[in-house]
């Protein structure tokens, strides 16, 4: 089973910052028909009721949300950094995970590079989807071809942008 593990807020700003916004029902078919992704888990940084309307939207889109835990203290004051929260779930998901076949990681942040690297290594990695060439890390240029892709891609963003 192969699954995928979305940087929320890395899709959102760099897909917004090209002037378009991912459908996350045609962005999920898609994960789905082009990949086989049975499970694919959204990650935020910050639980918000204020956010609700669009928590609901991911969920019904079919995904499995995340939220980064913060202290109360902190709660609104600090970036929601979701890095080592993927990070650590895509190893525990290798660990104890004994139906995951493949991983695809929807990000272009650098911080995932080790990580990337062992899953390669590791056989486990199936893609790196970044949401635009511009503000993906330097470090995947060292990558095959054949593990990333780019969603701004025009065959890619016109199967997944909101209409």
């Amino acid at each position: 089973m192969n699954q995928a593990f979305i940087d929320g807020q890395n899709l959102y700003i760099n897909t917004k910052a090209n002037g378009w916004k991912v459908d996350l029902l045609r962005f999920r078919r898609y994960l789905k028909e082009k990949y086989n992704i049975e499970k694919a888990y959204y990650f935020l940084g910050v639980l918000d009721e204020s956010y609700q309307e669009i928590y609901e939207e991911i969920q019904s889109a079919g995904f499995i949300l995340v939220f980064r835990e913060h202290t109360s203290a902190m709660l609104g004051r600090k970036k929601g950094n979701v890095d080592t929260d993927i990070v650590f779930t895509v190893m525990s998901k290798i660990k104890d995970d004994k139906e995951l076949d493949k991983i695809i990681l929807v990000s272009g942040d650098g911080d995932y590079y080790k990580t990337v690297k062992y899953l390669i290594k590791d056989d486990r990695f199936l893609k790196l989807l970044a949401p635009n060439r511009h503000s993906t890390s330097s470090l995947y240029k060292k990558l095959e071809p054949r593990y990333i892709d780019y969603i701004d891609s025009p065959d890619i963003k016109k199967k997944i942008e909101e209409k």
